[in-house]
């Protein structure tokens, strides 16, 4: 059902509904094709996109599952952009239960990755027929032939149908707004009908099953929310698919629970999507993807119905956690300074809020001095701090660690696939110091000089690893990684590293002490940076823990002499972001994070304290 409004009269004309969802690895174009889509179809304007989160648009990448609307021919189409991430994968899972066909973005470049195992096995597993969309083939090194050809492979190699292996595919530029069913005419220009996304939005109408057909508008009511939303005014908010029956505002319905525990509740307000903005209705049929509001406990799963006595949908699983940190109060010697929240109570209430929508979060509240926080990984945690960090919240966090599990008196630990794309001459070093970590190299497949790296191993063996990986291949390798699921556990890992080099002074640190200081190691910090006795202000080579005064200047004298006071020549520092910190910090310190800073610390900050924790 359509709701338009003429001469100030409600009015509903029928309109035949898909539901797709597009799926991707990070970085294979999802966005930038679904804000194409967007584009041509006039349901958004130039410029607009669907990564409207200013993190998002920082790195380049979806955190958050969207949902976005438009009409082509009469036809409505619901458009889920799922994250390509696999720290976020828990959203791509739910949503997929909630659709009818997928688009599945494959760059022409570099084929599928680990993230599109992921998704594509989910999708397969579902029953769902792909429509296969390979991206980005103005590339220099794009080879659509060979992409298609993995892709094929792929699906075979995940138990895909013969009907599911028998998809259409598209070629794109998403980027251009431009897509053909072959990869020449696309390249040389092509006709008229190639040069915007006409071919994809027909094949969409030709392939994807209609939601609403076979589907009773008059029927009872079945929905069930895929994901959760939370407004300042009206509290949580479910957007949920609807399959039966129809929604309306002030409607009495019974909330299911898998288990079929039943509750009452009332809906205020139901909202459906046009566009990127979801718009007010009188009323929701099924087939259509609606959000509700007035049901402020509604969890992900679960079946809303108007009829009490209805079987319980089947349930949508929410993967598990696999690291933990703990959250604290900031007890630093500049603890207050830049922060406007910064007490235990305001970090709990946040907390608490984050829990209304981020269900792959799970938080132990029992310590009145700190909070266990568990997430899917350090993505998933580092994009909760930072978004805590913008909102005025200061804090400091503990070293992350794996989550581990017993079944059967076997202790299990979670485990990753790595997939990593680089020149092969820095191959060696990779699988070597991956070895090191537990990693077992499960393949290995050349394309000129570059050689794809397939692993497998313990997720605490990734760690503090990715910027070792960085360094080795001089910032040209594709790492990339998906959890696989929790294994026996590896054993000891022995890690290389490195000594923390801590301060021994309070104050403003001096180019002229960081000048000597930059030989020993790397440093964190630089000049006019204020420091704290304590505060880590780089790492030391020798692997040895060092006291250093970054706050040194130099000694006056009444001699001098040609070249004392020349320019000092300092290197870049690394520089401390909260993922890096997470990545590079030791068990005995903690991330002090602020609205305008990042520092890691020791624990215990002097060193008479950190001689007693030793003991």
């Amino acid at each position: 059902m359509l709701y338009i409004e003429i001469n100030g009269s409600a009015a509903f004309i029928f309109m035949e509904i898909r539901n797709i969802a597009i799926i991707a690895h990070v970085d294979h174009g999802k966005t930038a094709l679904t804000d194409a889509i967007l584009k041509q179809t006039g349901a958004a304007a130039e410029g607009t996109t669907m990564d409207s989160n200013a993190i998002e648009l920082e790195r380049g990448i979806t955190i958050y599952a969207k949902n976005a609307a438009v009409e082509y021919k009469g036809t409505k189409i619901n458009i889920v952009d799922t994250p390509g991430h696999a720290d976020f994968g828990s959203e791509v899972e739910r949503v997929l239960r909630s659709i009818d066909s997928v688009l599945l973005v494959v760059d022409a470049q570099e084929g599928p990755m680990p993230q599109t195992r992921f998704v594509l096995k989910k999708s397969l597993e579902l029953g769902l027929k792909p429509i296969v969309v390979l991206n980005k083939i103005d590339k220099p090194a794009a080879n659509p032939a060979r992409s298609h050809d993995q892709v094929l492979e792929l699906f075979m190699e995940l138990g895909a149908t013969d009907e599911q292996c028998d998809f259409p595919v598209v070629y794109a530029i998403g980027r251009d707004g431009r897509a053909s069913l072959t990869p020449d005419d696309l390249m040389m220009g092509g006709t008229q009908e190639h040069m915007d996304l006409t071919p994809l939005l027909d094949l969409i109408l030709e392939k994807v099953p209609a939601a609403n057909a076979g589907a009773s508008a008059d029927a009872p009511l079945m929905l069930q929310p895929f994901n959760l939303a939370y407004d300042n005014f009206m509290g949580r908010l479910a957007v949920g698919r609807i399959y039966e029956g129809t929604v309306r505002p002030n409607q009495n319905v019974f909330i299911k629970k898998p288990d079929g525990t039943t509750r009452t509740g009332r809906t205020t307000k139901v909202f459906t999507f046009k566009g990127l903005e979801r718009v007010e209705t009188v009323e929701a049929s099924a087939g259509d993807i609606a959000l509700i509001a007035g049901l402020p406990d509604i969890y992900i799963g679960e079946t809303v119905t108007t009829n009490e006595s209805a079987t319980s949908l089947p349930a949508i699983a929410v993967d598990e956690p696999t690291i933990a940190l703990n959250f604290l109060v900031n007890n630093s010697p500049f603890a207050g300074k830049e922060g406007k929240y910064v007490t235990s109570r305001q970090i709990r209430d946040r907390l608490e809020k984050e829990l209304e929508v981020n269900v792959g979060l799970k938080v132990d509240f029992s310590s009145a001095e700190s909070f266990l926080v568990s997430g899917r990984g350090e993505l998933h945690i580092a994009v909760l701090l930072e978004n805590m960090r913008r909102e005025g919240y200061e804090l400091q966090v503990s070293q992350p660690h794996v989550i581990t599990r017993e079944e059967n008196g076997v202790k299990l630990e979670p485990f990753e696939e790595v997939v990593i794309d680089t020149p092969s001459e820095f191959q060696g070093a990779i699988i070597e110091k991956l070895g090191i970590r537990a990693f077992v190299l499960q393949n290995l497949t050349q394309h000129g000089n570059t050689v794809r790296l397939t692993l497998l191993g313990p997720t605490r063996g990734l760690l503090g690893y990715k910027n070792m990986f960085i360094i080795d291949t001089k910032g040209e390798g594709i790492l990339s990684s998906h959890f696989v699921g929790f294994k026996p556990y590896a054993g000891e890992i022995k890690k290389r590293q490195v000594g923390s080099m801590i301060s021994m002074a309070t104050g403003k640190s001096l180019g002229y002490a960081l000048w000597y200081l930059q030989d020993r190691g790397q440093l964190y910090i630089k000049p006019a940076t204020e420091v704290y006795e304590g505060m880590v202000i780089g790492n030391t080579a020798k692997g040895e823990e060092m006291q250093a005064n970054p706050t040194k200047g130099k000694n006056q004298s009444n001699v001098r002499s040609s070249g004392m006071d020349e320019a000092l020549t300092l290197v870049p520092i690394f520089d401390l972001t909260i993922e890096r910190g997470m990545e590079i910090m030791s068990d005995d310190e903690y991330l002090e994070i602020t609205p305008k800073s990042v520092r890691l610390r020791k624990q215990y900050l002097t060193e008479n304290d950190r001689a007693k924790a030793r003991r």
